[in-house]
């Protein structure tokens, strides 16, 4: 079967993240915390009012098929959305924490440790099978996981709070399946900002009162978030967990180029090293998709000629 169309929707959701700081950078001047609220209460208040106007069959269609699973099933798909909904509030709120209060360098080596950790979740909970090369590109994220953390094991212990986290919403969502992939997607955030509504007396600043603000935080809205987490989810549908955690390591290369050619952040010849070690572990771990394109390509060209 042709996954290349999932391949292209994880793809196009990594790479979306990997651009996150374009939008992040004009709102510095905010606290995170303040980002993450109001990013996710404006998510769930859109997804909303798009249910609504658009997807109301979409809801109907969810209940009758939820009312129609026997009793322990609809207990396991309960669990999944409520806890999906849950590992993704951890997610968010971890990683502002740890960018506030921990490191810079700690958060961003949170999305080069969980692509590791949704692996060997996926091959140790789901039984993804993994040939040996992919076991091999593994092992080169690894390396450069230890390079980059290597005198600091505080930054690596934060990141794997973050990556596990996003690690285990990926592995439970491959077998949350059966529904409308927006409704439960709207589910998840929906939920989500209620938890997130719970702290924002205490956690929250004052209302921001500049338009720009605002701005800014529909395009991470829509553009960084109810998009990407979409396309992840309908990625989900065919890819296996394992490849959609190696697929993620796209976010943060896009970031690390981003931080040397675009902001001129200093770069050290560890890091150089590390990224391109996860580059070429991408590539590895995906090269059987990327071959066998090229056979069928080949084999559809004998055939015409």
């Amino acid at each position: 079967m042709n996954n290349t169309k999932y391949y292209l929707a994880a793809i196009i959701a990594y790479a979306t993240w990997g651009f996150f700081s374009l939008v992040l950078k004009p709102l510095a001047a905010y606290p995170s915390v303040d980002i993450l609220f109001y990013r996710v209460f404006s998510c769930a208040i859109l997804m909303l009012i798009i249910v609504a106007l658009f997807k109301r069959q979409a809801v109907n269609e969810t209940i009758n098929t939820y009312k129609a699973l026997p009793a322990y099933k609809k207990r396991k798909i309960l669990l999944l959305n409520v806890g999906g909904s849950i590992l993704l509030t951890i997610n968010w709120f971890s990683f502002i924490y740890v960018l506030n209060h921990v490191s810079i360098k700690a958060a961003s080596l949170a999305y080069l440790v969980c692509p590791i950790l949704t692996t060997l979740l996926a091959w140790a909970i789901l039984r993804e099978r993994l040939s040996k090369p992919q076991w091999g590109a593994i092992g080169l994220s690894l390396a450069s996981c230890l390079l980059l953390s290597y005198s600091n094991i505080i930054d690596m212990f934060y990141s794997i709070i973050i990556g596990l986290s996003y690690a285990a919403y990926l592995v439970s969502q491959r077998q949350n399946k059966g529904f409308d992939k927006f409704i439960v997607l709207t589910f998840h955030i929906v939920l989500s900002a209620l938890i997130l509504l719970l702290f924002y007396p205490r956690l929250g600043g004052p209302v921001p009162a500049e338009g720009e603000f605002y701005f800014y935080i529909e395009i991470i809205a829509v553009a960084f978030t109810i998009i990407p987490l979409f396309l992840n989810l309908f990625a989900l549908k065919k890819l296996t967990s394992s490849t959609l955690g190696m697929l993620l390591n796209i976010n943060p290369i896009i970031g690390f180029t981003l931080a040397g050619l675009l902001y001129r952040e200093r770069i050290s010849q560890v890091q150089i090293i590390a990224y391109s070690l996860i580059f070429v572990s991408v590539l590895v771990f995906n090269a059987h998709h990327l071959f066998s394109g090229k056979k069928q390509q080949a084999a559809l060209g004998s055939q015409v000629n």
